[in-house]
């Protein structure tokens, strides 16, 4: 097996729950919009590469780990094969996605259940419950 078909097995699933999480809808609007999510998502995946990219060159020279050659494709950035920025990308299609998808919905109030233009239901007095003392 690849590394690129071992990538698969992660890249797949997390894209897949991305598009489930944008078709939804959920969580997008607090960061304005559908661009702007996606915007935040490539800065995002922009400073975790460049990060991924410094580290995997040090731990690589250090001589930390190594990479079998007849499973690598070949394209490096620096020390580190190209197939080794997936799991960085993986991280930022799926931890977003996720967090839109299990994100807790508010609770409606009265107040914004009520049709616009109407008044809300006006709150009891004290004095409206007899038994209750004051």
């Amino acid at each position: 097996m690849t590394y690129w078909a071992l990538n698969a097995v992660f890249l797949v699933p997390a894209a897949a729950v991305l598009v489930l999480a944008l078709v939804r809808g959920s969580g997008w609007k607090g960061v304005t919009g559908r661009k702007g999510l996606l915007a935040a998502l490539g800065i995002t995946a922009a400073v975790l590469l460049a990060l991924t990219a410094v580290f995997d060159n040090v731990m690589i020279a250090a001589g930390l780990f190594w990479y079998n050659a007849e499973r690598i494709s070949g394209a490096f950035i620096g020390s580190a094969p190209l197939e080794d920025f997936a799991y960085s990308l993986a991280a930022v299609l799926l931890l977003p996605a996720l967090w839109m998808l299990l994100e807790r919905r508010p609770k409606t109030t009265a107040a914004e259940s009520t049709p616009s233009g109407a008044e809300p239901p006006p709150a009891p007095s004290p004095a409206a419950n007899p038994e209750e003392k004051q």
